[in-house]
């Protein structure tokens, strides 16, 4: 799994960047924050994370102090900044940032942003990220626990195992929770119950309502009714 740090002066910013993770299902585990450059910078020696979001305009040091000061480092750095002018990009690219992204952050960005920096590596097993891979491209679909062992090219048994060993979770268990949370993004973004679930791979609307309230806690209507009003 990977662990990573966020180092952002804005309580919201760190709230956000945490739940957009825990709620897209990504194998990341937030091992602590920073309120300034200064402690972020202590804290990144400390944990040696490895991917850091940093805010680009911090007390005491600003994000691109901080990176200078993390040269050799192997921890990625994605940069969060409320002003994603090109001159920021530039400076951004040329300390060794692997991204840059802007506020208010959004789902889609954090995730293609997160998979630039560190690809589908999610773990330190090669063959769990390969089955993590596909079944981030095709949720949607039909998937099952030979074709998944296919992509990965390891047994049904091993990859099970792997689940079981890093997510404590069955394979579609997992499968599921991912699709719930898309599912989820989609409620979020106005999409109609049915549609979210069609989308995400349901064809039984009792199945969908079941593993919505499993992972969310209510029902797809409810959840959806308490987020237009937000």
């Amino acid at each position: 799994m990977i662990r990573a740090v966020i180092c952002d002066d804005e309580t919201a910013s760190l709230a956000i960047i945490r739940y957009l993770i825990e709620s897209e299902g990504l194998p990341i585990e937030i091992v602590g924050t920073a309120s300034n450059g200064q402690s972020g910078l202590e804290l990144i020696q400390k944990e040696e994370p490895d991917l850091a979001f940093l805010d680009i305009q911090m007390p005491k040091m600003d994000g691109f102090e901080v990176l200078k000061k993390l040269k050799g480092s192997k921890t990625k750095v994605i940069f969060i900044t409320v002003y994603n002018t090109f001159a920021y990009a530039q400076k951004s690219l040329r300390l060794g940032a692997c991204d840059i992204i802007e506020k208010p952050i959004d789902v889609s960005s954090l995730r293609d942003s997160i998979v630039r920096a560190i690809g589908w590596n999610f773990t330190d097993s090669e063959t769990l990220n390969r089955a993590l891979h596909h079944i981030y491209l095709h949720y949607s679909q039909a998937l099952t626990l030979n074709e998944l062992a296919e992509a990965a090219c390891c047994t049904p048994s091993h990859l099970s195992h792997l689940f079981r060993q890093h997510f404590d979770m069955p394979v579609l268990s997992y499968i599921h929770k991912i699709r719930i949370a898309k599912a989820a993004q989609l409620l979020r973004e106005g999409v109609s119950v049915q549609d979210a679930a069609w989308q995400t791979g349901y064809t039984s609307m009792n199945h969908f309502y079941k593993y919505f309230k499993l992972y969310q806690g209510v029902t797809p209507a409810a959840y959806r009714r308490v987020r237009s009003t937000e």
